[in-house]
This record gives C-alpha cells, structure tokens and sequence, in this order.
C-alpha cells in the first residue's frame, strides 16, 4: 500500500464521471507518516495501476467485506480508479461474485486483452495524465459492448445502492426498495451478486459503517449510531467490531490487528 500522505484525489474526466466514483493519484516520498494503513470494508471495486522501478502491475481490488490492515510500502507511482457501486460489471465485463475479499491481476479477468493493457500502461510510465486517458479509453470501449439490457441493469443497481445507503432512511429494507424499483426482492438480490459482488443487505451494513468510520473521531459514539441507523449503541459496537476486526475505542487509540505484507 502506498503512503496516505502522498495519495491526492484527482478531478475526474468527464467521461467517467457516471462510471468511476473516484480517482486518486499516488507518489511516494520520504518514509511513511503511518506504518499501518486500514483498507475499510467498501462495496465498490477498485482498479488500481502500480508501477515500480522494475514492473507495472494493473489489478483489480474486489469489494471488501471485513477491514484489512497492511505494511504501508513505498511504491512509486499509483492511480487507484474506485468504481461507482454498480457499474464495474459493465466496465469490467464479468461478475462480481468471483473477487469478493480478493486482489486480482485484470489479466486474471480479461486474460491476454489485461497483459496487453499493463504492457501498454508500462510504456506511458508515471504521467497520471496518460495513465487515467487510457485507463478511461479501455473501460469505456468495454461500455460500448454492453447491450441497452445490460445498462438497464446496472441502473436499477445503482438506484437500489443509492435507496439502500441513504441516511436519510437508514435501515431501508430490501423488499421495500424492490418493490419501488417493480422487481422482486429474489431478482434483486441475484442483480447485487452479479453487479456488486455482495447481496444488498451487506452493501447497506458497509454504507452504515463507512459512515461511522468518517465520523468516529469527531462525534460520540451514541450520536452516531442513531445517525446511521443503528438500534443503539452496543448494536454500532458489536458490527464495529465484526468488520473492523476491533471495537470502537480500539481502533481510535492504534490497537489495530496485526498488519499483512501488502499484495
């Protein structure tokens, strides 16, 4: 993982404004602020270029369910493109279901089309510029195959997402949201599998704890599970620490798991 001081979010173009939810740009310096880097649990799917003095390597970073905690190491050069929850099926041309809690090469999914994408992204070097151009030029000749069906489906997935991790009613059931959307609640969940990875009841427990985790540091703990929509407090600690692996408390002060060597 690269250092977090040195990672910067980037504007985005504006043709991937309604694929990717965030670009950010990454060069390492000096050594890092932080030995360990938490990754939060998170309902997108991340594609992530690294380039080293040596090689280039171009992943795919499935959803993640559960935290997990790594030795922070100096890489170069990093763009890490974190999709909109929803439309990675369509940018990347497979299921989600099969990289749930897993780092793969896009070679794994796309076989020689995902070496002859790192080979070219070798040749670009370290311009962000040219990387994201041609990152943004793949995925969206990869968009241009999918059929009007397809993009329907990703719709209806993204409304769901958006319904389901609202704050503005936490808690929202699926079978409400399905019946909104004129889809059975069965339809919806095997679209979320297929789409995100993840039924839609775990990407609204993520959403909740994504949000407590933005605000853990700042608010009390019994204001923020009300806010996002937990029964009480004690309910926000138990979930708090089945995904981050510790409670509340634990993780303000460093008493984190033990860190993984980085992918």
């Amino acid at each position: 993982m690269v250092n977090d001081d040195s990672e910067r979010v980037t504007p985005l173009p504006v043709v991937l404004r309604p694929w990717i939810s965030q670009l950010s740009a990454a060069a390492s310096g000096g050594a890092p602020a932080h030995p360990v880097r938490a990754e939060a649990p998170d309902a997108a799917t991340a594609l992530v270029v690294r380039t080293t003095s040596d090689r280039t390597e171009l992943v795919v970073m499935g959803p993640r369910t559960r935290a997990e905690y790594f030795e922070v190491s100096r890489v170069p050069f990093c763009v890490k493109m974190r999709m909109q929850p929803g439309r990675a099926q369509s940018l990347l041309g497979v299921p989600l279901r099969g990289i749930v809690d897993r780092v793969v090469p896009l070679s794994d999914l796309w076989g020689v089309a995902g070496d002859r994408l790192t080979d070219d992204l070798s040749k670009v070097g370290s311009d962000p510029t040219a990387v994201v151009g041609l990152l943004a030029a793949t995925l969206m000749d990869q968009v241009r195959t999918r059929s009007r069906h397809d993009l329907a489906r990703d719709e209806l997935v993204r409304s769901a997402t958006i319904a389901l991790t609202s704050l503005t009613s936490p808690g929202s059931q699926v079978r409400t949201t399905a019946r909104r959307l004129n889809v059975s609640e069965r339809h919806l969940r095997n679209l979320f599998t297929d789409a995100i990875g993840i039924p839609p009841k775990h990407v609204a427990r993520i959403a909740r704890m994504r949000h407590v985790l933005a605000g853990v540091s700042q608010q009390s703990l019994t204001h923020l599970a009300a806010e996002a929509g937990y029964y009480d407090q004690s309910h926000m600690t138990a979930e708090f620490r089945r995904m981050m692996g510790v409670s509340p408390g634990a993780f303000l002060t460093g008493q984190l798991p033990a860190a993984l060597p980085c992918h």
